[in-house]
């Protein structure tokens, strides 16, 4: 039975957190070894993975594309002070990681779970663990569900503001939702369609806002993650999930959540009506200061999301 809980940020804590003994950690991989950080766990305490969201993401929560809030450090630390353990890594071909294979963009949605299955192998080699917990943030929620259609070694799935319907459907609303995409609407819906329908998309003339989005070498990516249904997957997932989504999301709002808690009806589903996609507490409604967190490292992820993560993984939910 799904259970459902409203969650409210509450007053942030303080904003800087200890080392806590962090040190690096490798996992084999494709062509190279696959790089990331550990955080060792208190004796007989949890170990969580976590896989990271879409396109350069690093380790700790940020990319070159101005995402700066380390969300992935700031919750592994946040998560190691209650002496749970964590691995935080780097997608193959990417950062520390770069030598796993000679081309980031040729990847697939499986063969990222491959790479979790890889990434368990070595932190219950590291730590002792008998399983590990799988944390997907964003698109690494897609990859958690894919990873956890064979469980051998997977504690349980913690699925956080993650894509909950296909991959299309978000794009388009996402896009649609910022008034500043008007002009260049119409050329991105088109671009969409045809990749939904195993197309390839000529990029000839198109606007250069888009050429990020739709460049050739992401294309093959993208036609395979178009065609997996996350709520699908997560019906078939037989370990524990948690579902965590933030009423103040506009990149995988609460709907998404919704998805994929209703398709697992043993789900636990919890909302957080303050956090946002980076998994900061936001206060009011104004997207400017939504989208500041993003490069705000100094404010701590929302406390109720350490909490849910920590309850579920010790079972005091």
């Amino acid at each position: 039975m799904k259970k459902t809980l409203a969650m409210f940020a509450a007053a942030g804590l303080a904003a800087g957190s200890p080392a806590l003994g962090q040190e690096a950690i490798t996992a084999a991989g494709p062509e190279g070894d696959l790089a990331g950080t550990l955080i060792a766990p208190q004796d007989g305490q949890p170990v969580v993975l976590i896989v990271p969201g879409s396109g350069p993401t690093d380790r700790d929560g940020n990319n070159p594309m101005g995402v700066t809030a380390a969300s992935y450090r700031l919750l592994a630390e946040a998560l190691g002070k209650r002496g749970i353990g964590s691995v935080r890594i780097d997608k193959r071909g990417m950062f520390g990681s770069a030598g796993a294979i000679p081309d980031a963009n040729d990847v697939t949605i499986a063969a990222y779970a491959d790479d979790v299955h890889s990434w368990i192998a070595s932190a219950k080699a590291a730590t002792g663990a008998e399983c590990v917990w799988v944390l997907g943030h964003s698109e690494g929620g897609l990859v958690a569900l894919e990873a956890a259609q064979r469980p051998e070694g997977i504690c349980g799935v913690l699925l956080v503001a993650s894509m909950g319907r296909k991959t299309g459907t978000i794009l388009r609303e996402q896009l649609q939702a910022n008034p500043a995409n008007a002009p260049i609407l119409d050329q991105a819906l088109e671009a969409i369609d045809t990749l939904e329908a195993g197309g390839t998309v000529d990029v000839t003339g198109m606007h250069p806002a888009l050429m990020g989005l739709f460049a050739p070498q992401v294309q093959g990516f993208l036609k395979d993650m178009m065609a997996r249904d996350p709520a699908e997957l997560a019906s078939s997932v037989e370990v524990p999930m948690l579902v965590v989504t933030g009423g103040k999301d506009i990149q995988t709002p609460p709907a998404d959540g919704l998805a994929l808690a209703e398709a697992q009806p043993e789900a636990l589903y919890v909302e957080i009506a303050d956090m946002n996609h980076v998994l900061k507490t936001v206060t009011g409604e104004g997207r400017a200061a939504n989208l500041a967190t993003y490069a705000d490292p100094s404010k701590p992820v929302t406390p109720e999301l350490v909490d849910a993560i920590a309850d579920f993984v010790t079972n005091k939910e």
